[in-house]
């Protein structure tokens, strides 16, 4: 039994040393990966990139192999590629672009760049890839309230990407970033409204949640609604006063008449005719 078992454990250890050894062996391509982050729009030099081996079997489609890797230096990048990332033709602008934000816009929207600070921007948590709705304080000349203050703030839009922040596209480590200015994309009828906003009043930015989809209608809150007991100044000078006049009518009331003594009914019967006498 001993040798038996001796001769099943040799057996067992040859085995399981042919399976690793097959495991070991996988076929390997050398494809172009990013040798560190590398940000949206920006120009691929030989220092941005690597080549390293990749199991044959899983390489990305698209995927630059180590023989073109001089074809792919001077092209820029459309997205955001992170370090030990395979390089493919996708994540790629065609060839003699030029670098800069144009490559990060989807097709149909535009770009449009809103001045903030640290309050409006909120207090620089907003970064790229982020969501926001925009605000606007303004004066509603449409109101048709009389002699009441017209000052409105309303949500214009919502869930729109920020792009850039600043002249950075990527979010880097992720912490707040203090800036003065956004970048934001847009429709084309989004820019206008935007436009007009900022002409008009003072824009704000709303930071929301990224998976948040769902529209949000809102009528807008004026400065009587948000001081409800403060009577405004010009308001109270616009209402008319009321004045109340009483005016006396005379009243005539005919003369009560004085009731005498009682008096007593005696029924008289002539014939057939009965009548009441009064002594």
């Amino acid at each position: 039994m001993i040798v038996i078992s001796i001769i099943v454990g040799l057996a067992a250890v040859y085995l399981a040393s042919r399976w690793v050894a097959q495991q070991a062996d996988v076929t390997t391509s050398q494809i172009v990966v990013a040798k560190g982050d590398i940000e949206l729009g920006a120009r691929l030099t030989p220092e941005m990139v690597a080549v390293q081996d990749w199991p044959a079997g899983s390489i990305p489609q698209g995927a630059i192999r180590a023989t073109t890797k001089d074809t792919l230096l001077g092209r820029v990048a459309k997205v955001s590629i992170l370090k030990g990332e395979p390089i493919s033709e996708s994540k790629l602008a065609p060839a003699g672009a030029q670098p800069g934000l144009s490559f990060a816009i989807k097709e149909g929207k535009r770009a449009i760049t809103v001045r903030v600070n640290d309050v409006v921007g909120v207090a620089g948590f907003a970064l790229p890839g982020n969501y926001v709705d925009i605000l606007v304080n303004t004066v509603d000349e449409t109101a048709k309230s009389v002699g009441e203050n017209k000052t409105i703030s309303k949500i214009v839009l919502e869930r729109i990407l920020l792009l850039a922040v600043a002249q950075e596209t990527s979010q880097g480590e992720g912490k707040p970033k203090v800036v003065n200015a956004v970048t934001l994309e847009v429709t084309p009828e989004q820019a206008e409204q935007i436009d007009l906003a900022r002409s008009v009043g003072s824009l704000s930015l709303v930071l929301r949640n990224q998976i948040d989809i769902q529209p949000v209608e809102t009528t807008g809150v004026y400065k009587k609604d948000l001081l409800k007991r403060i009577v405004e100044p010009e308001a109270a000078a616009a209402k008319p006063e009321v004045r109340t006049v009483v005016k006396r009518v005379p009243v005539y009331r005919t003369p009560a008449v004085k009731a005498g003594p009682p008096k007593t009914q005696v029924e008289v019967i002539r014939g057939t005719a009965i009548s009441n006498e009064e002594f």
